[in-house]
């Protein structure tokens, strides 16, 4: 029974979601709903209440560690963008034909995802099409191929996505292995989507620039590149020093906010009151819209209900066993992760396969990181980097669902074929 009410309701939030637009709730509010609801269902009809209570604290530590991450990578691109910095970028980019920058914005992501992860590269590109694009549905299917880009590019690299990391913390996947396997049918899934994108833009169109918001009170050069190039320095630095200290990824980069809200300090501390603040972090963290942290909460919520409930193991578990073909199994499972997080999915895979049953670097393993890294591409809601883009730029779900779901399921296909084939 508690089951099904949990199922019951998780259907409605989405529904919810999905039809923001027409019922004129902010889909924030859906899925804080739904989150807490799912997790009052459980707890009732659960006869082991503490259990419940340690399951929501446990779930509570991972889920607020996502939320810092994107509170943290947030403040650090609205600090980046309030001094003018990806002007630098910007000015690079002398085209104004829509396909070459189409191209250009992918390959960016691409390259860019495997440094950073899906997430952050998502927030940074989709801050920089606001600074080159003016129309919104312009910029809507721009960040649709950013997000591909980006799911694609943090497929192949073990710290560009979650699920690839936690293959590669579980010693399932060794780093340099899954970058040699897996680079070339991410880079496929990402390329196939691309140009057919590119075959539906009209020769002719070119994109109108985005007017020049200057601000009041303009910052020089120096201090323009010294935040831009510390900021990114800083988003890249994350990776590799979680490598290092084995610290979660939220801490490394709360550190970087906290080294970038001194160096502020330091870069404009003979300015006073109104030319000070707008350079400030205190007016990046007001700047950064809240709302976008809270669906993530919203819908955390409704995943680690799901998945301590035994729901989404059960759903795993009853593929794994009905499926006899172990390649079209995982990529079953690469779908599924477009509808619940690929987080609890490839949790549930890992317990239910010991390294005896599939050795470190088997095709099984490399396979699952691809499916699940990418297929959260085919709808908005299904990975972090959908869910930032959403957030950012407001787009709708059916928009997203009628004009890029089906170019993600091509690249999804297509990559995955291409793997298939190498093995």
């Amino acid at each position: 029974m508690n089951e099904f009410l949990i199922i019951a309701i998780f259907i409605v939030g989405y529904l919810a979601i999905v039809a923001e637009h027409k019922i004129r709730v902010n889909k924030a509010a859906s899925a804080l709903i739904a989150g807490a609801l799912v997790w009052t269902i459980f707890i009732l009809f659960s006869s082991d209440k503490e259990i419940v209570t340690e399951a929501i604290g446990k779930h509570m530590a991972d889920i607020s560690g996502i939320l810092f991450f994107l509170l943290g990578a947030m403040t650090i691109v609205e600090l980046i963008d309030s001094h003018d910095g990806f002007d630098i970028i910007t000015q690079l980019i002398r085209t104004r034909k829509k396909r070459s920058l189409l191209w250009i914005i992918a390959l960016i992501t691409f390259f860019l995802s495997a440094l950073l992860d899906n997430l952050t590269t998502t927030i940074v590109m989709v801050s920089l099409t606001r600074k080159l694009i003016s129309d919104e549905r312009d910029r809507w299917f721009f960040a649709g191929i950013i997000i591909i880009a980006a799911n694609a590019g943090g497929a192949w690299s073990p710290m560009g996505d979650v699920s690839t990391t936690m293959l590669w913390i579980g010693n399932q996947i060794t780093a340099v292995n899954i970058i040699l396997k897996l680079i070339m049918p991410s880079l496929v899934c990402m390329l196939v989507p691309l140009i057919v994108a590119s075959f539906m833009i009209k020769p002719e169109k070119a994109i109108q620039p985005k007017p020049d918001e200057s601000k009041q009170n303009h910052v020089n050069m120096f201090e323009k590149n010294l935040i831009f190039f510390t900021g990114m320095i800083a988003l890249m630095f994350v990776p590799f020093f979680k490598t290092l200290t084995h610290l979660p990824p939220f801490m490394v980069m709360l550190l970087a906010l906290g080294l970038m809200w001194v160096l502020t300090e330091i870069v404009h501390r003979k300015k006073q009151g109104k030319e000070k603040r707008p350079f400030s972090v205190v007016h990046a963290l007001k700047a950064i819209d809240t709302s976008t942290i809270l669906f993530f909460l919203g819908i955390l919520l409704c995943v680690s209900a799901l998945q301590s409930s035994g729901i989404l193991i059960t759903w795993a578990e009853y593929l794994m066993k009905h499926m006899p073909n172990q390649s079209a199994t995982i990529l079953v499972i690469g779908i599924l992760s477009a509808i619940v997080d690929n987080v609890p999915l490839v949790a549930a895979v890992q317990g239910m396969y010991p390294l005896t049953i599939y050795p470190t670097d088997h095709f099984f393993w490399e396979f699952l990181a691809y499916a699940t890294g990418t297929g959260g591409s085919i709808l908005i809601i299904g990975s972090a980097a959908g869910v930032a883009a959403m957030g950012m730029e407001r787009i709708t779900f059916f928009w997203f669902l009628k004009r890029i779901a089906a170019l993600a399921f091509l690249g999804y296909i297509a990559g995955a074929g291409v793997y298939i084939l190498m093995n």
